[in-house]
């Protein structure tokens, strides 16, 4: 017999696998067993089965079982009415006492990853992920892009040559990238005019925070001839809301079950406010202040604030920051009457996307690398417009960051796989 998912089944003859959530042995047993689609009750009654009965004592919380039987729908029954009554059961394999339950620190968790991601939380999670990464995709090739993969192991400390991880290569070091950014602008000089990658990004960086890790998803693109930083902005918002429509169609309902979360697909076009404006608002709304060193660029806590504000104002949970001063951005940020023309994009008080519009004129970027003490490890950057180069821009955004957000989950140590921080390179 076919083995079917939970969530598909009906009355009648099925064959099910999984891991049992519970056991209750009080003459009639009744196993909890889920899979990755849902949960159903395993009713054994001694009397009437006595061989699965003593076969099924043996089983712990955990173990993987498969179970053939008759499905029956009663609605004295929890997970959805369904209950199966076996006539068969095979087991996987038997799982030994849990380290971990639900109320075990957050490291202890990290140190039993595949353990703790059991159950519905996660597999919402990584459904919602996969419905994210695919709408973000679909949106791009529908708007023209290309998809490139760009390497990770590179020759030369890339962007600020801060931040790097080094490797050993056959006798020589290498660095893992810390962003696709300037492969992305390689595609530009290509002449292939719109791209997208995603791919793991590595920071070499010992911040501890809820959003930090030191190995993430990142999700970049690039596009030649924008008119003005407005249609970078716009581009992003189009494309951030077509992905959170697609997430609230498809699983909107079972993330606002699990979660208690509302997905709430955003008005456009998003606000937009300069950075000293925010700044202005914060102390006359909120009585923030920040310290005058600290306002050439968003701290985490006006980052924080920013949620509150951009709601108030704006009735929005995102806010294009811009007007960053030029010492706060990268070199190859194109300026205009000094001011670089890029921005930060809050969500929910968090930033995820920091986009621009490049500088592809070569004797400008040089001098702009050069006020930043930029030289050697960028000369290879600087071959990509030798040869002449379209103005573009472009933006990232980080997959388990958004992820975070999406589900209000307090760390990014749970919206990934397995986590990477500097404290925490296994399992």
């Amino acid at each position: 017999m076919e083995r079917s998912y939970i969530k598909d089944l009906s009355e009648g003859a099925v064959k099910v696998s999984g891991f049992i959530e519970t056991i209750r042995d009080k003459k009639i047993m009744f196993i909890v067993l889920r899979d990755i689609s849902g949960a159903v009750q395993i009713t054994i009654i001694k009397d009437e089965n006595p061989e699965i009965y003593e076969q099924a004592k043996a089983l712990t919380p955990h173990s993987f079982i498969t179970v053939e039987g008759k499905c029956v729908f009663s609605e004295f029954v929890r997970n959805g009415g369904k209950e199966i009554l076996p006539t068969k059961l095979t087991v996987d394999s038997i799982a030994d006492v849990l380290p971990i339950d639900e109320n075990s620190a957050i490291d202890l968790q990290m140190d039993y990853r595949w353990v703790a991601m059991r159950g519905r939380k996660d597999a919402v999670m990584f459904k919602a992920q996969t419905v994210l990464i695919n709408a973000l995709r679909e949106f791009l090739i529908k708007e023209k892009f290309v998809e490139i993969n760009t390497p990770k192991i590179i020759g030369a400390e890339s962007e600020s040559g801060a931040g790097v991880f080094e490797v050993k290569y056959f006798g020589d070091k290498a660095f893992l990238a810390q962003s696709p950014q300037f492969y992305k602008q390689m595609a530009m000089a290509g002449g292939l005019e719109r791209v997208f990658t995603q791919g793991s990004v590595f920071r070499a960086e010992k911040s501890n925070t809820y959003k930090h890790a030191t190995e993430f998803t990142g999700f970049d693109l690039e596009f030649a001839y924008p008119e003005n930083l407005d249609a970078v902005m716009e581009i992003e918002e189009r494309w951030l809301a077509y992905a959170l429509t697609q997430i609230k169609e498809k699983v909107g309902a079972e993330i606002k079950e699990v979660f208690g979360v509302e997905v709430n697909i955003p008005k456009l076009p998003f606000p937009r406010m300069k950075l000293a404006e925010v700044y202005e608002q914060l102390e006359k709304r909120y009585g923030y202040i920040e310290i005058e060193e600290e306002k050439d660029d968003l701290s985490t806590e006006a980052e924080r604030k920013c949620k509150q504000l951009s709601l108030d104002i704006f009735g929005s949970e995102f806010l294009f920051v811009t007007d960053f001063p030029a010492k706060k951005r990268a070199f190859y940020h194109t300026r205009i009457n000094g001011v670089p023309q890029g921005y930060d994009l809050i969500w929910k008080g968090t930033e995820i996307t920091t986009g621009a519009i490049r500088e592809h004129r070569l004797e400008i970027l040089k001098a702009q690398a050069k006020e930043k003490g930029l030289g050697k490890d960028i000369e290879f950057y600087l071959q990509f417009f030798k040869f002449g180069c379209p103005p573009h821009g472009g933006f990232g955004v980080g997959i388990d960051r958004m992820t975070m957000l999406l589900l209000e989950i307090p760390t990014i140590k749970q919206s990934m796989f397995l986590f990477r921080g500097p404290n925490r390179i296994t399992p």
